[in-house]
């Protein structure tokens, strides 16, 4: 599990974002449910997430409707199979709009530029 947090903020809203290799969708659930034993993610507004195998994408927006698809789309344009991608917001008070979706492919692409191959 690669962690990347304190690079983004927008409007008081706070991001982190976090990958690491998946198989299966049991790894899935086992890499959010990793992640999400610590507090500080586990209270975060929301955890979205992406993962691609060979057989298809799995996604969860955790109520950021479409976040999920922004990152799988993204997994796909890297050729990045077998991984999961989750970007992690604390909402700062204002509401960002159609901005969202720009704050999480800026996570997903600070993640992709500096993940460990």
């Amino acid at each position: 599990m690669q962690q990347f947090s304190g690079f983004l903020t927008d409007r008081g809203s706070k991001y982190a974002v976090t990958g690491g290799p998946v198989t299966s969708r049991d790894d899935v659930r086992a890499f959010l449910k990793q992640l999400t034993r610590d507090k500080k993610f586990a209270k975060a507004t929301h955890n979205t997430w992406g993962a691609l195998f060979e057989d298809g994408p799995v996604k969860g927006d955790d109520g950021e409707s479409g976040a999920g698809m922004v990152i799988v789309r993204m997994l796909e344009r890297a050729e990045l199979t077998d991984h999961i991608i989750v970007v992690t917001r604390w909402y700062g008070g204002v509401k960002l709009g159609g901005d969202r979706f720009r704050r999480v492919q800026d996570a997903v692409d600070h993640y992709l530029e500096r993940r460990e191959q």
